[in-house]
């Protein structure tokens, strides 16, 4: 199972290249793991680092919601206010 590694880091501001210097891995390992080639200490490690947790990483984006990119909470849009 793929992670959503692109999307959360896009959310979080952060860079694949940045994300992967902060848990001290190379970018091909993070590669790796964005494909579900990892472990479950990895996956955690990659949650931690981007202060999401874990299921964000599998669950596709819930409609009509954004995640703030420095706290990660959820804030739902009103697609009534224009």
């Amino acid at each position: 199972m793929e992670l959503r590694l692109k999307d959360v880091c896009q959310l979080r501001g952060i860079t694949q290249k940045e994300l992967a210097l902060k848990l001290g891995v190379s970018e091909m390992t993070l590669s790796r793991a964005s494909k579900g080639n990892t472990s479950l200490q990895m996956i955690d490690a990659i949650a931690e680092a981007l202060g999401v947790p874990v299921t964000e990483l599998f669950d596709k984006p819930k409609e009509g919601v954004i995640h703030c990119p420095h706290c990660g909470k959820e804030i739902k849009l009103n697609p009534e206010v224009k």
